[in-house]
């Protein structure tokens, strides 16, 4: 079976993730306690007990990381894998790149925190919003971000699957955009509770500077390619890599465009590896050609196993 590994983003976060697994394999903690080391905070403590400081953008996209490449790591201790491709939504690309070979966790660690610190403090808090637009058209979203404009910026940012697209820009304009989407025909039109509008134009200063910490780190061509969800390819080279990976925090997630991809390639399978099953999800919605399953615990990693080997 041709398979893909795909790896959440922030979001799926959640106290008391991969407690299962970490009970039965060693080197979960073990990989909690590197990106601790690499940032001088306690994630595990943080990922088991205190919500508000997981859900703080500097601490979850760390912890996030680090939940994902431990599933990985769990998974590969256990059978030998074979997957044609890697991809992660949004943050999730950090956790592939450093699963296929292509950047040290430990340096991976240490960015994703300057990443989070630099997004949070691009915009003033309590100035910028996402929404999530359900039951239109990417092209109508699209569409009506344009027309709405005039009020502020406000852009889509997330193509997450037919008929789910998230937008985000400066608050008034994501509120009036919201309304414009229900009179549109929109089923919902949900604000949600992020206090940073990820990959829109606001976040062009923060890429700017990132862009430095991104240069200082070394990265090398994988073992395994990577699909960037900045614009649903795979990178030709290093500075390739550094710059997808720069775009991405002002520009859209083509998740949709990244899963049909994977589809025209020949991918069969997509397994999602991280807390949650949000990809998976969204998997079907995309293609209902493709299976989707995710590894949470004990009884998805043996199941997970049994379809893949």
């Amino acid at each position: 079976m041709k398979y893909v590994i795909v790896y959440p983003g922030q979001g799926s976060q959640s106290v008391g993730m991969l407690s299962d697994l970490s009970a039965n394999f060693s080197i979960v903690k073990d990989i909690f306690s590197e990106a601790s080391d690499a940032i001088n905070v306690d994630l595990w403590k943080l990922a088991q007990e205190d919500e508000n400081s997981l859900n703080q953008t500097e601490n979850t996209q760390p912890a996030m990381l680090a939940a994902g490449y431990a599933t990985y790591k769990v998974l590969a201790n256990e059978i030998n894998l074979s997957p044609a491709l890697m991809a992660g939504h949004s943050l999730g690309e950090y956790t592939a790149l450093v699963a296929v070979g292509s950047l040290e966790f430990f340096d991976a660690a240490r960015l994703v925190r300057k990443r989070a610190q630099l997004m949070q403090t691009a915009v003033p808090s309590g100035t910028g919003a996402m929404a999530a637009i359900l039951g239109l058209d990417d092209e109508q979203v699209i569409e009506i971000c344009n027309q709405c404009s005039s009020s502020g910026i406000v852009e889509a940012v997330n193509f997450n699957s037919p008929g789910q697209v998230v937008i985000a820009g400066e608050k008034d304009a994501v509120n009036t955009t919201c309304e414009a989407m229900k009179n549109a025909g929109a089923k919902r039109a949900l604000v949600l509770p992020v206090s940073v509008p990820s990959h829109c134009s606001l976040m062009t200063d923060a890429a700017q500077e990132f862009s430095y910490y991104v240069d200082a780190v070394n990265f090398k061509i994988g073992n395994i390619s990577v699909l960037h969800n900045v614009d649903a390819s795979i990178a030709e080279d290093i500075n390739e890599i550094k710059s997808k990976l720069v775009e991405q925090l002002y520009k859209p997630v083509l998740w949709t465009s990244s899963v049909q991809k994977m589809q025209q390639l020949g991918i069969e399978k997509l397994v999602e590896l991280g807390p949650g099953k949000v990809l998976a999800g969204l998997t079907r919605r995309i293609d209902r050609s493709l299976s989707a399953s995710a590894v949470i615990d004990m009884v998805t990693l043996q199941s997970t196993i049994e379809e893949i080997a």
